[in-house]
């Protein structure tokens, strides 16, 4: 494991179309979804924003914020989505500096709160998230957790 960089895509938009190939790959949703969030974020259409750890040029975890994360609480955004760590690098504090970087970039843009919906308990609330009520995911028959951060 090289140094890893932690970055937001304004920093590298040269990764668009790989990031959004990388989040596809580990959520089922086409890249081009992905892609057409991460284009509004660099033409400055949205300030809901794309964020990336890499080891060398290898995507190694990575979290967007987007208005809703599927489900049925719109009033609450925006939303942290697709997170996700590989295997081989979880355990490691990767994800939580990364959803901290989420945290204060949304912060210094002048948002906050900000949500996301989980099945996990007690990963998020390690990084400052608490459960605010539940939610039913788009086409779900179940309630999961949805978290704030203040």
């Amino acid at each position: 494991m090289t140094e890893l960089k932690y970055t937001e895509l304004r920093q590298m938009p040269e990764i668009k179309e790989k990031a959004a190939a990388w989040f596809s790959s580990k959520w089922g949703v086409p890249a081009d979804a992905y892609l057409e969030c991460m284009n509004d974020y660099l033409d400055g259409k949205t300030e809901n924003g794309w964020y990336l750890c890499l080891d060398g040029d290898r995507i190694v975890c990575g979290m967007g914020v987007i208005d809703n994360d599927f489900h049925n609480r719109k009033d609450l955004t925006p939303n942290v989505c697709a997170v996700y760590t590989e295997e081989d690098y979880r355990c490691k504090g990767i994800a939580g500096k990364l959803l901290d970087m989420v945290v204060e970039d949304m912060r210094s843009k002048g948002v906050a709160p900000i949500y996301l919906v989980t099945d996990h308990t007690g990963f998020y609330e390690r990084y400052g998230w608490e459960f605010f009520c539940e939610a039913q995911g788009d086409g779900e028959d179940h309630l999961t957790r949805l978290l704030i951060h203040r």
